[in-house]
C-alpha cells in the first residue's frame, strides 16, 4: 500500500495518491492532470477511482479530466449531485483498491455532501481518513459557505459538530488524518502548518473537537470568521457542474503574442493585462493600467479575491520561462479565459518603444526620513483589519487589499499616499489597482512592517485577543 500527499504551497491544498496492488485512486485532485497520470503509469497501475471529499470552492478539481483520460469512476458521498456522470455512494459504502479498502463516511457540516473516505489496509486496520475540509490540523471546515434557503451557518455547524462526533471521533487514535488544507487557506482559520497528524493529537489539541458541547463548538466554530472570498461560489458551481477542458485551456492562454499583436488582442476584448513579475521589477516598469500579482506569493487566491468575474479575458505578462505555470495557476482556480503572454516579457514591449509606467518604491529608511519630517503623511497599511489591530504604523489607515475596490474614495489624489503590507507583495498589488484606477501619487514601502519595524517610525502595538 502507498500514500502519497502532493501537496501544492499556493493553494495550501493537499491532493492524495493511494495505490494497491496495481490499481490506484485520487482524492481531491487539482486541476492538472499528468503528474497523477504519471505516477500510475510509473508504478504500472490503473487509476480505478477519483474521490471526492465535497464541492470544492478554492479551487477547480481536476475530477473531470483526469476520469476521462484514465477511465476511472468518479465518486461523491451522498447528497451530491452533479451534471455530470458520477457515482454517488452511500454512507458505510466500501470500495475495493487493490488489497485494501476504502469505506465512505458522510459528514456534513462544512458542505451538506461532504465526506470522509476512511481507508482500510489488507489486515483489516483502519489506518487513515482523508477528510477533504471536515477536519484540518489544528480547525475544522468554515460551515458558511453553503448557505442556502433555510439552512444556516449555525445549521450547518451544527451538523459538523454531529459528524465529527458519530463519525470521526470513535476511530482510534493512531488513524492518520490527511485534510485537504493546510496553513493559508481561506477555508478554516486556524489551520496548523502541519500537513497531517494522529487523530489522537487532534483530539487532544484542536479547539474545535475539544468543545464539550454543540452550543460551545457552534459558537468557537464561527467566532472570527470573515468574508469567504468573491470567487469560492464560482469555484463550487463549476465543480458541480462541469467545466472547459483543461488541454484547451492551457492551449488557449499559450499563444505568444508580440507587442503589436499583444496591444490589439487587450483592446480588441477588454482584456485585463496582468503582471505576474515580482513587485521590485514591476515597480521600475510596466504597462500602463496593468495589474501586479506576484507568482511568488498567494498568487492564485489573490487573483480570486481581486479580479471579480471568471470570464474576464486575461493578456499575460511574465517572467520568461513561466508563462505555462501561469496559465495553469489561473485554470486552478477557474480563471480559463488566457488569451495569451506577451512574447519576449516586458523586455520586449520596452524594446518596441511602447509606453510604460512606473511607481515610486522607496526603503523603509527614507520612509522613516519622510516620516520624521511630517508624522501627518497618508499612510495606507492594506495589510488585514486582523494584523492591523495587532500592531502598525501610528497614524495609518487600514484598507485591506481585499477591500480595497470599495474604499478608492478614502484615498487621497492630491498627495503622496505610502502604501505598505507586511513584507511587500500586497502593498505592490494594491499599487499596480490604485495606479490603474488614476492615482499617481502612490508610494510603495519596500520590505513593509517588517522593514518599518527596524527604523525611526513609531509602531502602535496590541495584544491580540484571546478566545
Amino acid at each position: 500500500m502507498i500514500i502519497e500527499q502532493l501537496y501544492t504551497g499556493c493553494l495550501a491544498h493537499g491532493a492524495y495518491y493511494i495505490e494497491s496492488n496495481g490499481e490506484a485512486a485520487i482524492i481531491d485532485p487539482l486541476r492538472e492532470t499528468s503528474p497523477y497520470i504519471r505516477k500510475a503509469e510509473k508504478a504500472g497501475a490503473t487509476v480505478k477511482y477519483v474521490f471526492e471529499t465535497h464541492f470544492h470552492a478554492d479551487f477547480v478539481s481536476g475530477h473531470l479530466d483526469l476520469a476521462k483520460k484514465t477511465g476511472a469512476t468518479i465518486v461523491y458521498g451522498p447528497t451530491a449531485r452533479t451534471r455530470y456522470e458520477a457515482y454517488h455512494a452511500t454512507d458505510g459504502e466500501m470500495f475495493a483498491l487493490g488489497d485494501v479498502t476504502i469505506k465512505v463516511l458522510h459528514t456534513p457540516g462544512h458542505t451538506p455532501e461532504s465526506t470522509t473516505y476512511l481507508l482500510i489496509d489488507e489486515t483489516g486496520k483502519e489506518w487513515a481518513i482523508f477528510t477533504g475540509d471536515t477536519l484540518f490540523i489544528g480547525d475544522v471546515g468554515r460551515p458558511d459557505l453553503a448557505i442556502k434557503g433555510d439552512l444556516t451557518e449555525r445549521d450547518l455547524a451544527g451538523m459538523l459538530y454531529d459528524s465529527l462526533q458519530t463519525k470521526i471521533m470513535p476511530l482510534a487514535d493512531d488513524v492518520i488524518v490527511y485534510p485537504a488544507h493546510g496553513a493559508g487557506s481561506a477555508c478554516g482559520k486556524n489551520m496548523s502548518k502541519e500537513t497531517t497528524d494522529t487523530l489522537g493529537n487532534q483530539k487532544r489539541f484542536n479547539y474545535a473537537l475539544r468543545a464539550t458541547s454543540k452550543a460551545e463548538f457552534i459558537e468557537k466554530v464561527l467566532d472570527g470568521l470573515t468574508a469567504a472570498p468573491a470567487y469560492f461560489a464560482e469555484n463550487a458551481r463549476l465543480n458541480k457542474e462541469g467545466y472547459e477542458p483543461i488541454d484547451r485551456v492551457m492551449k488557449r492562454g499559450s499563444q505568444a503574442l508580440s507587442p503589436a499583436a499583444f496591444e490589439a488582442a487587450v483592446n480588441e476584448v477588454s482584456a485585463l493585462i496582468l503582471d505576474v513579475r515580482d513587485a521590485a521589477d514591476f515597480a521600475k516598469g510596466f504597462i500602463p493600467n496593468s495589474i501586479n500579482i506576484g507568482l511568488n506569493g498567494q498568487f492564485a487566491p489573490w487573483v480570486g479575491a481581486l479580479i471579480p468575474e471568471l470570464t474576464q479575458p486575461i493578456a499575460l505578462v511574465t517572467p520568461n520561462g513561466q508563462e505555462s505555470e501561469t496559465v495553469l495557476r489561473l485554470a486552478r482556480v477557474g480563471y480559463d479565459h488566457c488569451i495569451g503572454f506577451l512574447d519576449g516579457g516586458f523586455s520586449a514591449w520596452k524594446q518596441a518603444g511602447k509606453e510604460i509606467d512606473t511607481i515610486e518604491s522607496i526603503s523603509a529608511e527614507e520612509f522613516g526620513k519622510r516620516w520624521q519630517q511630517n508624522p501627518a503623511i497618508p499612510v495606507v497599511d492594506v495589510r488585514k483589519p486582523t494584523e492591523f489591530a495587532i500592531e502598525h504604523v501610528k497614524g495609518a489607515e487600514n484598507l485591506s487589499l481585499d477591500n480595497l475596490n470599495d474604499h478608492m474614495t478614502e484615498i487621497s489624489r492630491t498627495e503622496p499616499v505610502y502604501v505598505h503590507c507586511a513584507g511587500g507583495y500586497r502593498s505592490m498589488v494594491a499599487n499596480s489597482i490604485l495606479k490603474a484606477r488614476g492615482f499617481d501619487n502612490v508610494v510603495n514601502v519596500e520590505g513593509g512592517l517588517a522593514a518599518i519595524r527596524k527604523v525611526d517610525v513609531p509602531i502602535i502595538t496590541e495584544l491580540p485577543t484571546n478566545h
